[in-house]
């Protein structure tokens, strides 16, 4: 499963973990392994092509098709069958990712409209909708969606540290440990909004004073916010 689809499946697992000190394990411990797995392929990747220049060429050259490039590799280095197995597991891969995806957004809109989902009809009444506006969305180029989502994913994990770091100080524990994290983050998904082709496309020097500019805000405010807690 892609990292993308690890997260969603995420918020299925917190439905299912019959106690909360499990979290940390059953996140964390899939986190590190999605982690592993990837620095497993990137190094794979850049031996096999003769370096970073030569991986980024190679995927330049296929407008970053991933699975011709495990297809190449696994078939040179494990055979015909054990690149089958391989090809097997990179399928799995988004099918898996796609089922989480609507099985979690079925399970959210079923939470938000209060619609119990034990009736097959209820299931239906969400599922349709949402396979309809999956299909629409199948039309459109997925190199653009995919790197929409992966912005907004970056999003969601900087709203998380953020939160993270108000809990954390409400709670009068350290707070560094989030907060900086939380700034870096900040910067990064502020930057790419104003200079990403699919964002503003300003250019380097305004994207990069833009990103800043939001970035100090943000800090300023946590600032404010953590001097009338001190005070309050």
């Amino acid at each position: 499963m892609g990292r993308r689809g690890l997260i969603r499946a995420l918020t299925l697992m917190a439905r299912c973990i019959t106690k909360e000190s499990y979290g940390r394990r059953v996140f964390y411990g899939a986190m590190i392994i999605e982690a592993v797995v990837a620095m497993i392929w990137d190094t794979i990747s850049m031996s096999f092509f003769g370096g970073v220049s030569d991986l980024n060429s190679i995927m330049s050259e296929h407008q970053g098709n991933a699975a011709w490039v495990v297809n190449e590799i696994s078939n040179s280095l494990l055979g015909v069958f054990g690149g089958f197995l391989a090809l097997l597991g990179v399928v799995a891969a988004p099918i898996t990712s796609g089922d989480a995806a609507f099985r979690s957004a079925r399970l959210i809109v079923a939470d938000f409209k209060k619609l119990k989902q034990v009736p097959i009809i209820n299931r239906l009444l969400i599922s349709i909708p949402l396979f309809v506006i999956g299909y629409f969305l199948t039309q459109i180029d997925f190199s653009v969606i995919w790197r929409y989502f992966a912005w907004s994913n970056q999003t969601l994990a900087t709203i998380v540290l953020w939160t993270i770091t108000v809990y954390l100080v409400t709670q009068k524990k350290n707070y560094w440990i989030t907060f900086l994290p939380a700034i870096f983050m900040n910067a990064v998904i502020s930057t790419y909004l104003f200079l990403a082709p699919e964002g503003f496309d300003l250019g380097k020097n305004i994207s990069y004073a833009a990103g800043s500019i939001i970035t100090i805000m943000s800090i300023v405010f946590f600032i404010v916010y953590l001097r009338k807690f001190q005070t309050s």
